[in-house]
């Protein structure tokens, strides 16, 4: 039976505040990317990389100094760094991270979300999607660890302070959801989120529609890191799935520290969003380098055309960078603390 939605996925996010697409890779996808995460992680785990996420503090700004003498890492950040090596394999390295971040596939989902027309072809520069986030959630250990406990983060919204009054969440959560007095259609996300495992993950931790809503008294009343709220379920994902979410629904991630997890995560936005997606973006440092990004690695000479997936890159690349500069010399600040 055939869904007369044109935009099912939508729908979903907007309904459910998450949506899944089942085995958006290939089994030879996910191999390449498997080799290119491993070497990273064992970088990063080893001081190598100084754009980790540190063990024992879970939102920006984190301190690479630390690693490995004093804590471990739960996540790699900046994928798309221009000092990222790029492997003799052709199918390695940074190459390997470029190629699924503006893979078709997942840009053609982050299209629909976005509400951006399809180009006229398939790899091609629509002029609206922007270069976000692009970093790696992965198993914890080192310092700080206990191999015999998960590995837990704090319920939270991506934008929004624990502290916030209902009053305060509502002004955040219902611009995306409300409709105008003649009934329109709801207005457009300004960027989407994704979650996509290169490992079996059960990791994320989601409340369906709490995206639409502020936080009930039971939720408010609860412990940060409460391990049962109501209607709260288990994202179950398999390698080269991808879960879309609405960074906004109360969420958490659990890690079993005895699994291996690497977990691509990743965001792209619309060249509308402007100042309302500058905080988000820039507090974890992306200005400091996209505008040494050299997409070379996606092969592809049609840049001034934006054709092909280096074109399509090199437009979502500047688009980042003009938001930089827009906001250059602000203190964008940070979301949340902690």
């Amino acid at each position: 039976m055939t869904s007369s939605d044109p935009h099912p996925h939508l729908t979903s996010l907007r309904r459910d505040g998450y949506v899944i697409l089942r085995s958006l890779l290939t089994p030879l996808e996910i191999t390449s990317l498997r080799a290119a995460a491993a070497d990273l992680t064992s970088t990063a785990r080893a001081g190598g990389w100084p754009h980790v996420r540190t063990v024992g503090k879970q939102f920006p700004p984190w301190d690479a100094s630390l690693v490995p003498s004093q804590a471990g890492i739960w996540g790699v950040q900046h994928l798309l760094h221009p000092d990222l090596p790029v492997s003799d394999d052709a199918g390695g390295g940074r190459g390997a991270f470029a190629r699924v971040y503006f893979h078709p596939k997942l840009l053609r989902v982050a299209r629909e979300l976005l509400s951006i027309p399809p180009p006229e072809a398939d790899e091609a520069d629509d002029g609206a999607m922007t270069m976000e986030l692009f970093n790696m959630l992965v198993q914890p250990t080192g310092v700080g660890v206990d191999p015999t406990t998960p590995f837990a983060l704090r319920w939270h919204r991506d934008d929004i302070p624990w502290t916030a009054t209902p009053e305060e969440e509502l002004a955040h959560l219902q611009p995306p959801y409300s409709s105008s007095p003649s009934g329109s259609s709801p207005k457009k996300y300004t960027h989407t989120q994704y979650n996509l495992p290169l490992y079996p993950d059960t990791s994320l931790i989601v409340i369906p529609s709490s995206h639409t809503r502020a936080r009930t008294p039971t939720e408010r009343a609860a412990d940060p890191y409460e391990a049962n709220l109501p209607g709260q379920i288990t994202v179950s994902l398999e390698p080269g799935d991808v879960v879309f979410y609405d960074n906004n629904i109360l969420h958490r991630g659990v890690y079993d520290v005895s699994r291996e997890r690497m977990t691509l995560h990743g965001s792209v936005g619309h060249v509308d969003a402007k100042e309302g997606r500058a905080r988000n973006v820039l507090q974890h440092g992306v200005g400091g380098w996209v505008g040494r990004c050299d997409f070379g690695v996606l092969g592809g000479e049609d840049l001034e055309e934006g054709k092909g997936q280096r074109g399509v890159a090199e437009g979502m690349r500047r688009r980042l960078v003009e938001l930089g500069r827009e906001n250059e010399g602000r203190d964008v600040g940070f979301s949340l603390e902690g």
